[in-house]
This record gives C-alpha cells, structure tokens and sequence, in this order.
C-alpha cells in the first residue's frame, strides 16, 4: 500500500486546490508588505503569477525546480481584476 503523500492528502480534502510538480521559476520577487514578505513567482510555460506570504526572506528561487500546490484567485489592480494563483505549499525539488 502506497503511503498518501502530503500534497495528495491536501487537494483530495481541498477540491479547488491544484498540485504541480518540477515547475521550473523563471523570476522569483519578494517585497515586504506590513510584517510580511509578499513572494512572486512566475513559472515556465504559465502567464499568470503564482503569490505566497511567508514571515521572513527566503533564498532566491529563480531557475530552481519546485513543487507547488496552489489556488485560482482574482486581486483588482487600478481597476482591473488580474488572475493569480495563490500558493498553499511550496517545495523545491
């Protein structure tokens, strides 16, 4: 019997998440919002920017393979409503 792995578990509990695995970042920005650091990565293949909030800064994961399991979401720009992809869990492989 094969053991659930953690990313499985997640979108079987959760249906609107989605799991992605050896992703490759082309671009990985990280600015500071509040007490925050608002993370951006932007994948090979994929128009649409894939956001993740995290308490400290992390090493740079442009050019990296990563796994992640992430939502569809909208935010409104200067009036615009923009596609993201919010990310629950991210790894690099």
């Amino acid at each position: 019997m094969m053991k659930k792995t953690e990313a499985k578990s997640l979108t079987d509990k959760h249906k609107d998440l989605t799991h992605s695995e050896h992703q490759t970042v082309l671009s990985h920005v990280q600015r500071e919002v509040d007490e925050w650091y608002l993370n951006t990565i932007m994948l090979k293949g994929i128009d649409v920017p894939f956001k993740y909030r995290r308490k400290k800064l992390y090493k740079s994961l442009q050019n990296q393979l990563v796994n992640i399991t992430y939502y569809p979401a909208t935010e409104t720009v200067a009036g615009f409503e923009l596609e993201v992809m919010k990310i629950v869990r991210i790894k690099v492989c």
